[in-house]
């Protein structure tokens, strides 16, 4: 159907001229608030279509590769496989609900829409892009946007957050276009003798052309040049002990922009491992595995500590979110199919719970006008709707069997166990914190004598705006706890093709 179509070129293009028309409606708000509805809802529609085309074979599949400059070789060279196109539907959907929920945003709104707008493109461009030059420019693009939504829209404390979120992110990615530079030079010889390019071309920057040939060179080269990459990775992730940029920016940052943050950006340090580290130098990823078990093991534990100390709904979720990708990281580190595939599907299953989330947090505090665990009480009967969306948001996090998020974890720690044996006790035993920190919040904050800390006469329950998010969210979060085998068709076929790890596991 899409031969002749150039669509992932479209999937970025669309949100590109949807922002630009966005920026330039500031007389009329109204009109950038449609418009930009309208152009996100395109690449929704375009990533479902091709879901509905995507071969479940595996490898790579719609690629465009255009020259773009040649003497350096660097092309605009794009292509899905399973794991992306998880990745870029799950983007397009977040983005476009993450725009309904702001309908009642009215500072800057023309601003607001073309940032949203913009983030997207990035973060299409980073889970599509299969030239590394290209992807370090839409990794970059994705820092521009979230600063300005964190600084402009954010709280109290809004520029510290940005310029924190900014320096943390940016020198991380730093450290990786140090490694990305460090495979450009030391492969063009290998390349070269192998013909895969020119004599006279000074390099690739093809990531599957680099991926042939990596594996040749010199052992500690590798350590390296992974080491590179997988610091500038796992700060975007965020793991421990890089994880402290995380809760100030989302605290600080308005609702829609904690929605793509956790839901999205977290997500392009794991799929960067995975795109990358993995398939690339996967040597190297042996040496490192027992680090990254360490470093997932330590997040998931710290992120779920952490999570009971908080008295801020906003700051536990973002809590939460350290420890739900500390579990992906543990995925990874398996360097197994089934982890890998389990790790790629916690990121899908988490992205569509934090989202519901954020947003629950996000309706606390414009309905009843603080976060503040100890002000809150007795709610339910008061904020009916909130308070259901509310419960089912917190059971699929803390992995109620027949929601996404229950398999995501116990694929997890299967895979965990078939490599360390009994060893999986110990991120195990978070679960039973995550269920303490979840029922013990919900507890306080909807249950038992209603509040009088704060003013609860004139309390409106969930918006329509606010309702259709939700319910899409929470339908598709039960949808595949219950059918996971869509996602899971998707993701696995991809693995062995794409990371042929078992050899030297």
């Amino acid at each position: 159907m899409f031969e002749n179509i150039p669509i992932l070129s479209l999937l970025i293009l669309f949100p590109l001229v949807g922002a630009i028309a966005a920026f330039l409606m500031g007389r009329s708000p109204k009109a950038a608030k449609y418009t930009a509805l309208a152009f996100s809802a395109i690449p929704l529609a375009l990533s479902t279509l091709l879901l509905t085309e995507f071969s479940l074979t595996g490898g790579f599949q719609f690629v465009e590769k255009y020259q773009w400059i040649s003497f350096l070789g660097i092309n605009f060279h794009l292509g899905v496989d399973g794991v992306s196109i998880t990745m870029v539907f799950l983007s397009a959907l977040l983005v476009f609900l993450a725009i309904l929920f702001s309908w009642d945003v009215e500072e800057r709104l023309h601003h607001y829409m073309g940032l949203m707008l913009v983030l997207e493109v990035g973060i299409m461009g980073v889970f599509m892009s299969l030239d590394y030059f290209v992807f370090y420019i839409f990794w970059e693009v994705v820092l521009i946007p979230m600063y300005f939504l964190i600084a402009i829209w954010g709280g109290v404390n809004r520029a510290y957050a940005s310029i924190k979120f900014f320096i943390y992110t940016h020198v991380a990615s730093l450290a990786m276009l140090l490694g990305i530079f460090a495979l450009y030079f030391t492969t063009a010889p290998l390349l070269q003798a192998g013909n895969l390019i020119p004599a006279d071309a000074i390099g690739t920057f093809d990531m599957l052309l680099i991926a042939q040939v990596a594996g040749d060179l010199g052992h500690m080269l590798q350590i390296a040049i992974f080491g590179a990459l997988f610091f500038g990775f796992i700060v975007k992730m965020p793991m421990v002990p890089f994880h402290t940029w995380l809760p100030d920016a989302h605290v600080q940052a308005p609702t829609a922009g904690s929605v793509l943050l956790a839901g999205l950006l977290l997500k392009m340090g794991s799929y960067g491992i995975i795109r990358i580290c993995l398939p690339t130098l996967p040597d190297a990823a042996v040496d490192f595995q027992l680090i990254m078990a360490v470093i997932g093991v330590v997040s998931i534990i710290y992120g779920a500590l952490a999570c009971l100390a908080q008295t801020d709904l906003k700051k536990m979720v973002a809590y939460s979110s350290i420890s739900h990708m500390g579990i992906v990281m543990l995925g990874i580190a398996t360097l197994t199919q089934l982890g890998i595939a389990a790790a790629v599907f916690q990121m899908f299953a988490h992205g569509l719970i934090t989202a519901v989330l954020f947003m629950v947090c996000g309706m606390f505090q414009h309905k009843v006008g603080t976060r503040e665990i100890p002000m809150l009480g007795g709610l339910a009967p008061k904020l009916p709707i909130l308070s259901t969306v509310m419960m089912m948001g917190f059971m699929a996090s803390l992995g109620l069997p027949g929601m996404i998020g229950f398999l995501a974890e116990f694929m997890v720690f299967t895979s965990t166990y078939d490599v360390w044996g009994l060893w999986v006790l110990v991120p195990i035993a978070t679960v039973a914190l995550t269920a303490a920190y979840y029922i013990w919040a919900m507890q306080r904050s909807i249950f038992g004598e209603l509040t009088t800390k704060v003013d609860t006469k004139h309390l409106h329950d969930a918006y329509w705006f606010e309702i259709i998010p939700l319910a899409v969210l929470l339908g598709l979060i039960i949808l595949f706890g219950v059918w996971p085998a869509y996602v899971l068709d998707l993701i696995t076929p991809s693995i062995p093709l794409v990371w042929p790890l078992s050899g030297v596991i």
